[in-house]
């Protein structure tokens, strides 16, 4: 659950970083896929560390 809250997350302000510098299609589609790559890898350590942590 927190991976894909954090891929969505990540793409949408990847988007909203992408546009606000005035880029063009492919370039918001770049930053919105980047950003949800990074930010669900970061959900999955989080959720490593949390199910670790509860043993």
């Amino acid at each position: 659950m927190i991976v894909i809250l954090g891929a969505i997350l990540g793409a949408v302000s990847g988007a909203l970083i992408a546009k606000r510098r005035k880029g063009r299609v492919a370039d918001i589609l770049q930053y919105a896929f980047v950003y949800a790559l990074i930010f669900a890898l970061a959900g999955l350590f989080i959720t490593l560390i949390v199910h670790r942590s509860s043993v």
